[in-house]
């Protein structure tokens, strides 16, 4: 009997939720299964995934083949991690040490995405408050050019605001770079 590990489909129309499962492998997608080991909401920002790593372990152990999606979630809880380094037959203060050190990689790189996820919010200019038809027909003539320079030094201070931006965003990868190359 070949087992997989594998998402089981639940929730309403529109609203997935998975359940991940040991099924044999000739059973339909949302039919019997043989152990439920964590779940998975995609919906969530960030998205949940609850795995019991002991017996997601204990099923590659005896050689369950995970799915690429279902990989891609243990690869993301650090469990592939774990089972490559238990493969390699490595002791366990060994395999807790690299286990932190993949931890803090993951605690860096979310403080990275943020910082960029900032940098691109400060970027984005923001936009110009819609006037009403009714306020459009009854609205003053065009402005003259003389009247579009402010536009102009507005653009300017956008200009300001995203190379200052840039500038904190590299401050910050250069800081993260030194810190793991310390780490080394």
């Amino acid at each position: 009997m070949a087992v997989k590990l594998r998402l089981r489909r639940m929730g309403r129309k529109k609203r997935p939720f998975y359940r991940i499962v040991a099924a044999d492998a000739r059973s339909p997608r949302d039919g019997r299964f043989i152990e439920e080991i964590g779940y998975y909401n995609p919906l969530t920002d960030p998205a949940t995934i609850e795995v019991k790593e002991e017996r997601a372990l204990y099923w590659l152990g005896v050689g369950a083949i995970p799915t690429p999606t279902v990989k891609s979630l243990f690869r993301k809880k650090g469990i592939i991690l774990r089972w490559d380094l238990m493969k390699r037959g490595l002791p366990e203060e060994k395999i807790e040490e690299e286990m932190k050190k993949w931890e803090v990689l993951q605690l860096e790189r979310a403080r990275r995405l943020e910082a960029q996820k900032a940098a691109e919010a400060a970027q984005k200019p923001e936009p110009a408050p819609e006037q009403p038809a009714e306020a459009a027909t009854e609205a003053e003539p065009a402005p003259a050019p003389a009247e579009a320079a402010p536009a102009a030094e507005s653009s300017g201070e956008t200009a300001e605001a995203e190379n200052k931006a840039k500038v904190k965003a590299e401050e910050a990868a250069e800081q993260t770079e030194e810190e793991e190359k310390k780490e080394e």
